[in-house]
């Protein structure tokens, strides 16, 4: 066995790596390290979210730390053999580096995990999320008895305050500061709130802060606003909440201090207005989830008209370790006004994606290219859209901004829960923008008049424009009309749900411009604007394109120039994204009544010369 050490098999749960198979290989594993009679001396368990999420299923042996990834059952035997009882790393389930393709297979070594600073996510890989005792061997509920049985109230917010946390979910309010505010509330009932969040970190180290935070400002209930569509999340939460009460963690009477605390898990709709903390609020109070004017803000009034604390996941994730560390440990990494670090979710045409843990102020440039190793092969970088789907376009001459609130806001775009998406050459900025217009159409609660018509007007505009039926004037009165929304809406999803509308126009006019007045998409992703056709001086003849057209449009000779027939093309773009060459090309609308010509004018002179043979 490899060196006789103690080995422990972490299995990624993460949501992407349960979706591919993750634990009917982990029962494989055991069945075969059974099978060697190894099962005293090897453990296999199930980690939290590596963030490697599309080089799942991934395990990690510790304590060497070797990754390996995209694992299947047929994989087990040779593992097992290999390197549990040979101590051979198997090096086809490594990890390569992408140029010269070499095996990496320690996970500290991988440079999307090198780069990284792990605070909130320091323990992925190394304990069971649904395990009390794994926790608690990482210093786990160490920092809720300090706060408890060692600190006042009062001391609690100071350090938060002074640690200068921002709320990690949304525009970045300051987490000392709304702390302090639901605390001097005069009321003998509050309570404390977690908002919903994709990111998937430990369960307990969210229920220890937000123990820590009802502590604080006198919360003695609270809920864990959740997803409906996320069963497998919610069954973990409700097991560590088990887990936290029999520990005397959670409870009417919690290490003994006379200080209770209950939570519950609410199941939320999965509406993106729900996700807005007063209209959270509404949901949980059994109401339609519509936000509500501030003021008064939660933290004076919120549930039932009580103080109500919200804060995210990743917020109550930090509160722990600020205790234990303290506010200038905290302050070690991060700008003066962005402190700490911030989890982000990479995703697009990148050679590798998934959650990423970085200190506030990392470049965007260094992400993409540091962390996930820059564009895949044939693909140029467009645009990266930061906030989510909401979020707004940043093109590559402000790659270099520091990753912060205000210079990321500064761009027409938002942190927000740290979603990052990059953009290519396929993408149209226009036909993305109407996308996320379509989005917002369907997702507004209908409440407040500039979301409920403005969203609708831009979307109509958005139609035009990517139909060839727009004026230059359309393009002025879409951003006019965007920063109306933008000032003017109730809450969040119409605030944000204009800024690519904003961005877009600000950066990629020439864009805009060329829809309306060449009725051309070059990226191809506007049907009623754009051509296909083929450059035959770059074309092999390898006949990919013309395999995944679904009309059967393009023909041709193996290793000859191969052509498209125009009156077939219905412009769906397969073979655009298929060539690997950069043989396919775009043209504007008018180009295929040219092409259609030439194709007849060839099909003629080669029928008259077939005629004269």
């Amino acid at each position: 066995m490899l060196n006789n050490k103690h080995i422990t098999i972490m299995m990624c749960g993460g949501t992407g790596c349960l979706a591919s198979g993750n634990m009917k290989i982990k029962e494989a594993l055991k069945d075969e390290i059974a099978s060697k009679g190894l099962g005293d001396s090897i453990k296999v368990k199930t980690s939290t979210c590596n963030g490697f999420c599309p080089q799942g299923p991934i395990m990690v042996i510790q304590p060497d730390g070797v990754l390996y990834q995209k694992v299947s059952i047929k994989d087990i035997p040779t593992i097992v053999d290999e390197h549990l009882l040979k101590g051979n790393i198997v090096d086809k389930l490594t990890y390569k580096e992408p140029i010269k393709k070499q095996s990496v297979p320690f996970l500290k070594d991988i440079p999307f995990f090198a780069h990284q600073v792990l605070r909130v996510m320091k323990n992925k890989a190394m304990l069971d999320p649904e395990d009390i005792d794994d926790y608690l061997s990482k210093d786990g509920y160490k920092a809720l008895k300090k706060a408890i049985l060692e600190m006042t109230p009062r001391e609690i917010i100071a350090l938060v305050k002074d640690s200068g946390l921002r709320g990690r979910g949304g525009a970045g309010m300051p987490t000392g500061l709304k702390w302090e505010v639901c605390a001097i509330q005069d009321s003998q009932e509050k309570y404390i709130v977690c908002n919903r969040s994709i990111i998937e970190v430990e369960p307990h180290l969210v229920i220890e802060g937000m123990v820590i935070a009802a502590f604080a400002v006198g919360a003695n209930h609270g809920y864990i606003y959740m997803r409906s569509g996320s069963p497998k999340l919610i069954e973990k939460m409700q097991n560590a909440l088990l887990q936290a009460t029999q520990h005397g963690f959670l409870g009417a009477n919690i290490l003994g201090t006379g200080f209770g605390l209950t939570l519950e898990i609410f199941k939320s709709p999965d509406e993106f207005v729900s996700g807005e903390e007063t209209s959270a609020l509404m949901s949980i109070q059994g109401k339609r989830g519509m936000p509500t004017p501030k003021p008064p803000y939660p933290a004076e009034q919120g549930l039932w008209n009580k103080p109500t604390l919200v804060d995210t996941v990743e917020t109550y994730a930090n509160i722990p370790q600020i205790v234990l560390n303290g506010a200038k440990w905290f302050r070690s990494v991060g700008t003066e006004t962005n402190p700490g670090t911030k989890i982000f979710a990479l995703s697009g045409p990148l050679y590798t994606t998934g959650l990423i843990e970085v200190p506030l102020g990392t470049t965007l440039r260094t992400m993409l290219n540091d962390i996930a190793g820059g564009m895949i092969r044939g693909r140029r970088f467009k645009a990266v859209q930061v906030g989510g789907s909401t979020g707004g376009y940043i093109p590559e001459q402000h790659l270099d901004i520091p990753v912060t609130y205000e210079d990321i806001e500064s761009l027409d775009a938002i942190i927000g829960s740290g979603g990052i998406a990059v953009m290519s050459d396929l993408n149209c900025i226009v036909n993305s923008a109407k996308f996320t217009m379509e989005f917002a159409v369907d997702e507004s609660c209908g409440k407040c008049p500039p979301c409920r018509i403005g969203t609708s007007v831009i979307l109509d505009i958005l139609n035009r424009i990517t139909q060839g039926q727009a004026s230059l004037q359309d393009i002025d009165t879409l951003m006019d009309l965007a920063l109306d929304i933008k000032d003017a809406s109730l809450c969040g999803l119409g605030k944000t749900a204009v800024l690519p509308v904003i961005s877009g126009i600000r950066f990629f006019r020439q864009e805009y411009e060329e829809h309306v007045i060449e009725h051309y998409c070059r990226a191809g992703a506007c049907r009623e604007l754009v051509t296909f056709y083929i450059d035959k001086d770059k074309c092999i003849g390898c006949g990919a394109c013309s395999r995944i057209c679904p009309k059967k449009a393009i023909s041709g000779e193996k290793k000859k120039p191969h052509l498209i027939d125009q009156s077939l093309c219905i412009q769906c773009r397969a073979c655009y994204e298929t060539c690997k060459f950069d043989a396919l090309k775009t043209g504007p609308k008018g180009l295929r009544d040219e092409l259609m010509t030439q194709n007849q004018s060839e099909e003629l002179i080669t029928a008259t010369q077939k005629e004269i043979d």
